[in-house]
């Protein structure tokens, strides 16, 4: 507990006027996204602080639960930052405010790992990664339509695929099957169904 009270100390003579709390026993730093360069150079320079390596990055989609101080803002990146020499971790959460084109600069000159991090956010939740080396998608087609991990996509898709043995090939066609609720299962402590 002293140590994050004390890191998050620094932080804050790091980043003046930072919106910054603690969050699931680590800090998070929320920001604007424009200025999330800025930040990252900060944490990972900074003497005192020396964040030297990207854990991870992840995008969400806020539509069904707005945030306060960043209200309207519909998505948000997230970016997990780890100081190997001082052993503290830290979040910074990058509010997008364009909902239309989400779009953020690339964290790829400081951190050459994003780079891939960032192809997972942009093909899941759409999220444009200004001057990114090679921004294109790594989990799903090339042709696929839509990011699906956003909130307002279909759980069902908007197309499904099949082998065509007169084709000889897969094709593509609009999904057949119903769109329907997803009601959950309940089980009893030993994990048996009711009823």
């Amino acid at each position: 507990m002293k140590e994050i009270n004390q890191l998050s100390l620094h932080v804050k003579k790091v980043l003046p006027g930072c919106d910054i709390h603690k969050q699931f026993d680590e800090l998070t730093v929320s920001i604007p996204s424009s200025g999330v360069i800025n930040v990252l150079k900060k944490l990972k320079t900074n003497i005192q602080l020396q964040f030297n390596q990207l854990i991870d990055i992840a995008a969400v989609d806020f539509s069904e639960f707005p945030q306060k101080k960043f209200a309207g803002c519909r998505f948000a990146v997230i970016y997990h930052l780890l100081s190997t020499t001082k052993n503290h971790r830290i979040r910074v959460r990058a509010f997008i405010n364009d909902n239309q084109f989400p779009s953020i600069e690339t964290a790829n000159e400081i951190f050459p790992n994003a780079d891939w991090y960032e192809r997972e956010a942009f093909d899941l939740f759409g999220v444009m990664f200004l001057n990114h080396p090679d921004l294109r998608r790594i989990l799903t087609d090339y042709g696929f339509i839509g990011h699906p991990f956003r909130k307002d996509f279909p759980m069902i898709g908007n197309v499904e695929m099949r082998y065509d043995p007169a084709q000889k090939r897969v094709i593509y066609q609009p999904v057949t099957i119903e769109e329907r609720n997803n009601v959950p299962r309940v089980t009893d402590d030993l994990g048996f169904r009711n009823g």
